[in-house]
């Protein structure tokens, strides 16, 4: 449904923190954060998950599946797949701030 690695993206883009988040989805901050420090797909009560997808959709932020197009229309950033994509550079991360 949504990655560890989506979360920490769709805040960076809305420019919110955790607990702006939590108050967002009306999911409780220590779960946003464990949902977040999960790896690959984030494993919860199928109700939070709703909650929090629901939370992004309704702040404008699409949730692309893997392998799915867009829907959608604005700017936007995807991850490519691992097959494709180059090293990041000058020591990087693509990770977004998760506080």
């Amino acid at each position: 449904m949504i990655t560890a690695a989506q979360m920490r993206a769709a805040r960076a883009l809305l420019g919110i923190d955790q607990r702006q988040l939590a108050e967002m989805s009306g999911v409780s901050l220590p779960t946003i954060q464990r949902m977040e420090a999960s790896e690959g797909n984030v494993r919860g009560v199928v109700d939070t998950l709703t909650k929090v997808v629901e939370a992004f959709d309704a702040a404008g932020v699409e949730l692309i599946g893997e392998n799915l197009p867009s829907v959608g229309s604005g700017r936007g950033v995807r991850l490519k797949s691992p097959k494709t994509r180059g090293p990041v550079q000058n020591g990087g991360s693509a990770r977004a701030s998760a506080g």
